[in-house]
């Protein structure tokens, strides 16, 4: 591959980041999500954001052409980047080779797709760094905190909307399934907002980053499984009470007001004030209750 790139910098900003596309014969697309980070700023504070320690090993989502990937690789022990598009995924090695060769080592590149992906090579991820593809960042979220236990923390940016969801509480008018199934796996909080300026193609939405921190899933006997199975119920039509949503997913109205009375939860409130530990309970009472 010829070089179009300007010296080494340990940054790409938009000159490069288009040279670089240009050079690979690849735009952007929408059905890959893919809208690449184009100002150094925002990858110094999504990294500052994250939190990343020099012992960390950062497990990257859609790397794209190396935005951030150049930016976690001076601070943190190694990088593990998945990365869907083959061309992309074969060019990333270079580019960091270009940019920050005394980090080129440090990078390890896996060519899956994250919603898809079952194992990652050695040394498992302490951390979760990622510009999520919109189109699929709350599944890619919620396999990955299942699939790598080793995540401790993460950094997600993602649709704003989205973002509002994964960190809101009980109550909240945007509570709903991605909130309780995050909070299954680790507290979410709201980062701070990212402008639509900042990418290449700039996206018709606002971003949000939302930070995570592991935490051990509420104490039940239930499987996690059969705890979301309660939660995909419970919001499937939320202007109902729970008496009327879980019905179907008990057997009747009156066995799923008997497993809330025995959960301790009244039948008569809605799904969105319960907390991922109150639909453990319920899952947990079920067994009793229903079987």
């Amino acid at each position: 591959m010829t070089d179009p790139l300007p010296a080494p910098s340990g940054f790409l900003g938009p000159a490069e980041i288009r040279a670089l596309a240009a050079e690979l014969g690849t735009r952007p697309t929408k059905t890959l999500g893919q809208n690449f980070v184009i100002d150094a700023n925002t990858v110094r504070r999504i990294v500052r954001s994250a939190e990343v320690a020099a012992e960390d090993t950062v497990l990257e989502v859609g790397p794209g052409l190396g935005s951030l990937t150049l930016g976690l690789l001076p601070e943190v022990a190694g990088v593990t980047a998945i990365e869907v598009d083959p061309v992309l995924a074969d060019a990333l090695p270079r580019t960091v080779a270009h940019h920050a060769p005394a980090y080129a080592g440090r990078l390890t590149v896996v060519t899956a797709d994250a919603m898809r992906v079952d194992a990652l090579p050695p040394p498992a991820p302490t951390a979760l760094v990622a510009n999520l593809p919109y189109n699929v960042a709350v599944p890619v979220l919620l396999h990955l905190l299942e699939l790598l236990p080793s995540l401790e923390r993460g950094l997600v940016m993602v649709q704003a909307e989205v973002a509002d969801r994964l960190a809101a509480s009980p109550g909240s008018k945007v509570y709903g399934v991605p909130s309780v199934k995050v909070a299954w796996y680790a507290e979410a909080r709201r980062a701070g907002a990212v402008g639509r300026t900042v990418f290449w193609p700039s996206p018709n939405v606002d971003s949000g980053l939302v930070a995570l921190r592991r935490r051990p899933p509420p104490d039940t006997r239930a499987t996690r499984q059969q705890v979301f199975a309660v939660v995909d119920a419970a919001f499937a039509q939320r202007r109902k009470t729970l008496r009327a949503a879980l019905r179907g997913w008990a057997g009747s109205a009156d066995s799923a007001e008997r497993v809330l009375r025995a959960a301790g939860i009244e039948p008569s409130v809605r799904g969105e004030m319960l907390g991922v530990a109150d639909f453990a309970r319920l899952a947990d009472a079920a067994l009793d209750v229903i079987g």
